[in-house]
C-alpha cells in the first residue's frame, strides 16, 4: 500500500492540473482549520479542489501538496492503511520541513477516516481540505466527528454567472445591446436546464439522461442505502409529490393522510424523517413560514424547493411547463448561497422570501413571472406588508423580463428581470 501511495502522490505532482472553470465560492487557504467542501452530488467538488491547489501553487511548491482521490479503484483499504499514506510521503521527502497541504477527495470511502484526519491535523499539518459525497459527509456529521476542528463550505451547481462563463459569455458588460441579447437568450436555457456543471454544454437528450442518472444515484445511494429505507413505495411517492409541488406549500400531515388512504403503511415519524433525509442530501429544501414562535414554524406548511431546475425538468414533465414555479425555484437556489436563513412571509398577504441576518429581517423578495393587471395588486401587497412588518425601506419583485421602479406606502419597490438581478444582486 505504501508504494502505491508513493505512485499516486508522484503521479499527481508530476502531471499538469486538469482544466477547470473557476467557481465563485471562496474558502481560506491558511485558516488552520480542516476545510470541508460539501454539496449535492456532481456539483463540482473535486474540480473545486483543483482550483484551490492552483491558487496554492502561487505560494508554495507542488512537493508540499498531497492530493489523494479515495475513489481510485486501486485503493482497497481500511483505516489501518492510512498511516501508509504519511509513511509514503515522508519517505519521498525525508528532508521536507515546509508546511504541507493535504487534499483528501471522497475520503469517507475509508471506514474510520475521521480519527486519521484529526491526528494529521493535530500532529502533521493544519492545512487539510476534504470533500465527500453528500450521502456520507454531511455537515452535522463533520461537526461531531472532527470536534470543532472543521469549517464547512457549501458548493452548489453553477450560478447564472458561472453558467454564462461556461458558455463563453462575459458578464463585465451586461447592458450593451449585443451582450444583453446573448445573456437573455442564455437565461431562457438556464431557467429550464439548471446549472449542474457536467451537463452545461450537453445536448438536450444527453443532458436529460445524465440528470436522470444523478437522481437515481441520489435516490438509491443517498437515501435508500444510506438510511436503510425499506418502504421504497412511500419514499418514491414522497419525492414524486415533492417535485410536483416545487415552489408550493406542502403539508406533511396531508401527505401522511394521503398515503394512509392509499393503503401505504407509514408512521408520521418516518415521514418526517424522510423530510430530513431529502434535505440532508440536498435534493429538497423545506422553507418555514417566518414566526416568532418556533412551534408555529414547525406546525405550519413548508414551501418546497428542489436543488436544480434541470433536475426538476429531467424527472417531471408537468412542472417543465410552469415557468413561474421554475423562476421562483431558481431565485431560492440563488438566495440560499448567501448562507443566511430564509423564510416565507404570510399574514393577510404572502411574500415569497424574507432573509434574516442575526435574527433580524434584512431583505424581502417577491417572485412572479410577470406583473400584470391580474396579479400586480396581490404581488405588491404581499411585498409591501412584509416591508411594513419589518420596517424595511425597499424590496424586490423579480420577474422574467420587466424592469421598473415604483413607490407605494412610503416604500420603494424595484421590479427587476431575473437575469439582471442574478448578475448584480444589489441589496434593496
Amino acid at each position: 500500500m505504501k508504494n502505491l501511495f508513493k505512485t499516486i502522490i508522484k503521479d499527481f505532482q508530476n502531471q499538469k492540473l486538469p482544466g477547470f472553470q473557476k467557481r465563485e465560492l471562496r474558502v481560506p487557504l491558511f485558516s488552520k482549520k480542516i476545510i470541508t467542501i460539501i454539496g449535492v452530488r456532481r456539483c463540482g467538488k473535486t474540480w473545486y479542489l483543483y482550483q484551490l491547489i492552483a491558487e496554492l501553487l502561487q505560494k508554495t511548491s507542488i512537493e508540499n501538496i498531497v492530493y489523494i482521490n479515495f475513489e481510485d479503484e486501486r485503493l482497497d483499504m481500511g483505516v489501518g492503511d492510512l498511516q501508509s499514506l504519511l509513511d509514503a510521503y515522508f519517505e519521498l521527502y525525508p528532508d521536507n520541513e515546509n508546511e504541507l497541504f493535504f487534499f483528501f477527495d471522497e475520503i469517507q470511502n475509508v471506514q474510520g477516516w475521521e480519527k486519521f484526519v484529526r491526528r494529521v491535523h493535530d500532529t502533521v499539518s493544519k492545512h487539510i481540505f476534504i470533500t465527500g459525497s453528500s450521502s456520507k459527509l454531511l455537515s452535522r456529521e463533520i461537526a461531531t466527528s472532527l470536534r470543532g476542528r472543521a469549517v464547512s463550505f457549501e458548493l452548489f451547481p453553477f450560478s447564472f454567472k458561472e453558467y454564462l462563463t461556461a458558455h463563453a459569455i462575459g458578464t463585465e458588460d451586461i447592458y450593451s445591446t449585443k451582450n444583453k441579447a446573448k445573456i437573455n437568450a442564455r437565461f431562457e436555457h438556464y431557467l429550464f436546464e439548471g446549472g449542474f456543471p457536467e451537463v452545461a454544454l450537453y445536448s438536450p437528450e444527453m443532458r436529460k439522461k445524465t440528470l436522470q442518472s444523478y437522481f437515481d444515484v441520489m435516490l438509491y445511494r443517498d437515501l435508500l442505502e444510506r438510511y436503510n429505507i425499506k418502504n421504497i413505495v412511500a419514499l418514491k411517492y414522497f419525492i414524486k409529490k415533492g417535485i410536483a409541488n416545487t415552489s408550493n406549500k406542502i403539508s406533511l400531515n396531508k401527505l401522511f393522510n394521503e398515503l394512509k388512504s392509499m393503503g401505504i403503511k407509514l408512521s408520521k415519524e418516518t415521514l418526517y424523517k424522510f423530510a430530513d433525509y431529502v434535505q440532508e442530501c440536498y435534493l429538497f429544501s423545506l422553507v418555514n413560514m417566518i414566526s416568532e414562535s418556533v412551534g408555529k414554524q414547525i406546525a405550519n406548511d413548508k414551501k418546497l424547493y428542489v436543488i436544480d431546475n434541470g433536475l426538476v425538468n429531467a424527472i417531471s414533465f408537468k412542472l417543465s411547463k410552469d415557468e413561474g414555479k421554475l423562476l421562483e425555484n431558481l431565485v431560492y437556489n440563488h438566495l440560499r448561497k448567501k448562507g443566511n436563513e430564509f423564510y416565507y412571509f404570510q399574514e393577510k398577504n404572502v411574500c415569497d422570501f424574507v432573509e434574516t441576518e442575526k435574527n433580524k429581517v434584512v431583505t424581502a423578495v417577491q417572485v412572479t413571472l410577470e406583473m400584470s393587471g391580474v396579479n400586480k395588486k396581490r404581488e405588491v401587497n404581499g411585498l409591501l406588508q412584509a416591508l411594513e412588518k419589518y420596517d424595511l425601506p425597499s424590496g424586490y419583485i423579480i420577474t422574467k423580463d420587466q424592469n421598473y421602479d415604483l413607490e407605494t406606502g412610503g416604500k420603494k419597490i424595484f421590479v427587476r428581470p431575473a437575469w439582471e438581478w442574478l448578475l448584480t444582486e444589489r441589496r434593496a
